[in-house]
C-alpha cells in the first residue's frame, strides 16, 4: 500500500455546496439528488460549516420519507436555518495531507467528512466512503 499519497488524488473536487441563505428543503433535495451525506456551507468558496444528512435527521423525520420521492415535508425545516443546524467547528485539511493522516483524523473524531482547503478556500471534500473505496482499490 502506498504510504504518502495525498488526499488530492481521491478527494471530490466537484463539490455540492450550500449557502447560508439556502433552506433545509434545498439541502434535503441535494442530499437525495446527489446521493451524498455531507454538504459544505460556503460564502463564495470560503467554508463556514458542514451540514450532514444526519444533522437533518436529528431535527426531522426525513428518514421516513421515501428516498425516491422528490417532495419533502418542509414543516420542520422551516423552523430552522442552515446555519443553526450545520456543524461550525470544523477540522479541515490541505490537499497535500496524506490519505493516512486524513484517515487518522476521521478515525479519532465523530464526523465522517473533512473539507479540503487551500488557505480559506474550499477545494475539495474527503469522506470515510472515499477512504474505504481507496482501500478497496488497494486489494
Amino acid at each position: 500500500m502506498k504510504k504518502l499519497v495525498p488526499v488530492s488524488t481521491i478527494m471530490t473536487r466537484n463539490i455540492v455546496k450550500l449557502n447560508l441563505s439556502d433552506d433545509l428543503t434545498k439541502a434535503e433535495t441535494l442530499f437525495k439528488k446527489h446521493n451524498i451525506r455531507h454538504i459544505p456551507v460556503v460564502v463564495g468558496n470560503k467554508i463556514l460549516g458542514m451540514l450532514s444528512y444526519t444533522d437533518l435527521l436529528r431535527i426531522s423525520f426525513a428518514d421516513a420519507i421515501d428516498d425516491d420521492e422528490d417532495v419533502v415535508d418542509t414543516t420542520v425545516y422551516n423552523m430552522f436555518t442552515v446555519e443553526q443546524v450545520m456543524a461550525k467547528k470544523l477540522v479541515s485539511i490541505s490537499s497535500d495531507t496524506t490519505i493516512k493522516e486524513a484517515a487518522e483524523i476521521l478515525a479519532s473524531k465523530e464526523f465522517h467528512a473533512l473539507p479540503v482547503c487551500e488557505g480559506e478556500l474550499l477545494v475539495g471534500i474527503i469522506t470515510t466512503t472515499d477512504l474505504i473505496n481507496y482501500l478497496i482499490d488497494q486489494y
